[in-house]
């Protein structure tokens, strides 16, 4: 299971780095809007800072735009950048053509296991399923996560778990088997954190040698 940082805001992805944790970045428009940049430098910017997968989310409302701008930005690092498509019918037409062109992709804002499956069948990477977003709307991400990670078994696609909003939330979505999870740097800071781990440090800090004299 990898970890991706969820974040568009460099200082976030330099501190992610230097932990050593994380395996790429995931952007989104909500956070490249945030950065008040240019997504293409932002995108820039990150891969310059990492070395794994940088994903970017097309926005543009016709097809043909869609393509372009998703052309444009594999073009920054083709082994590398993953192109977000959100799951519509019609968006998982675009993403069979971008995979045909070797285009790797993840289709975005699935809801259901049947996303799953087509998503799956048209050769997209990723399957992006929001998860605390999923039980506000419907009542239980973590089963619609299940679910997908059922189907997945038997299709070529990792699941990433995103819209993570706490650390039970993240222990809980682990467990279903999911392939990989996003969340923000925030959130990976608690994830490494225990107040019963602050209490033993303290209680081994009574026995530390202190350095001799001499």
């Amino acid at each position: 299971m990898a970890l991706f940082l969820d974040s568009a805001n460099i200082d976030d992805v330099q501190q992610a780095v230097r932990l050593g944790l994380v395996a790429g970045v995931t952007t989104n428009p909500t956070l490249m809007a945030k950065t008040g940049r240019r997504a293409r430098d932002v995108i820039q910017d990150i891969l310059a800072l990492t070395t794994g997968p940088v994903f970017y989310q097309i926005t543009a409302g016709e097809t043909a735009a869609r393509l372009a701008q998703a052309h444009s930005m594999a073009r920054l690092a083709p082994d590398r950048v993953v192109i977000k498509i959100p799951a519509t019918t019609e968006n998982l037409a675009l993403a069979a053509h971008l995979k045909g062109e070797g285009i790797s992709c993840a289709m975005t804002a699935v809801a259901s296991p049947a996303q799953v499956y087509l998503a799956s069948l048209a050769g997209a990477t990723y399957a992006a399923v929001y998860v605390n977003r999923l039980t506000r709307q419907l009542g239980d991400g973590i089963q619609v996560v299940r679910e997908c990670v059922a189907i997945a078994r038997t299709n070529p696609i990792r699941i990433l778990a995103a819209s993570l909003k706490s650390v039970e939330e993240v222990v809980a979505t682990l467990l279903t088997g999911v392939s990989d999870i996003t969340i923000p740097l925030e959130l990976i800071l608690r994830l490494g954190e225990h107040e019963l781990s602050r209490k033993a440090i303290e209680e081994f800090a009574a026995y530390t040698e202190q350095p001799s004299a001499g």
